[in-house]
């Protein structure tokens, strides 16, 4: 009992000792978001779209959240975090929908999805700079299909459709990019999101979440 008793006050005071070091912080910004792969397929499945003069486009949007700072050395360090993203992806021009009875209306259709992203990764800190990656998991909160339409200058169709369960609800990527940290606790990162798992909710499609991230941040 003794022994026992010694071993988990060893523990209990290297505990205490190694979340001492433990820090946290905020981080916000800018992402611009998009798919990579048979992205303009995956919209087809949730529209319905003719052949016509389309140009894709990235979705921007903002993530929003926290992290912890674990040291493993003076150098390295682990940060798992809790963002709140923005992503998404349009389609523009000349489009002919299967709601419409005609062809040729200027339109635009843009997919706004909302993920909870759970990063942890491995940072370095090389006096001031930094460099991270690591495996990330994110989860579907919402998905919107915004579609609008016009012609002649008129706005002949305007719909939002909640577009959430034709999607996958999880996704599991990688993410990694540089960082510069101040001594006045402020950070700077601007990072890449590399989803594996494909977007639609079949899986079926060739479509992956992609994202770059610009992020302003503040360590406690």
């Amino acid at each position: 009992m003794k022994h026992l008793l010694l071993l988990m006050l060893a523990v209990a005071l290297a505990t205490t000792s190694f979340t001492q070091k433990i820090t946290g912080g905020i981080k916000a910004g800018i992402s611009r978001a998009g798919l990579r792969g048979d992205a303009m397929n995956n919209l087809h499945e949730l529209i319905g779209f003719a052949d016509g003069m389309i140009i894709p486009k990235d979705r921007t949007g903002f993530f929003a959240g926290g992290y912890a700072s674990i040291p493993l050395s003076e150098t390295i360090s682990i940060e798992p975090g809790l963002y709140y993203t923005q992503r998404g992806y349009g389609l523009k021009g000349s489009l002919g929908f299967k709601v419409l009875n005609f062809l040729g209306v200027n339109a635009k259709t843009q997919l706004n999805t909302q993920y909870i992203d759970l990063p942890l990764v491995v940072k370095a800190n090389i006096g001031g700079l930094q460099v991270f990656a690591g495996p990330q998991v994110s989860y579907l909160t919402k998905a919107e299909l915004k579609t609008t339409a016009g012609a002649l200058g008129f706005n002949v169709y305007d719909d939002r459709t909640n577009a959430t369960d034709q999607l996958n609800r999880w996704d599991a990527g990688i993410t990694g990019g540089l960082g510069y940290q101040f001594g006045n606790g402020l950070n700077l990162s601007v990072s890449y999101d590399h989803g594996m798992m494909k977007a639609d909710a079949g899986e079926s499609l060739e479509s992956y979440n992609k994202a770059f991230k610009l992020g302003l941040g503040f360590r406690f």
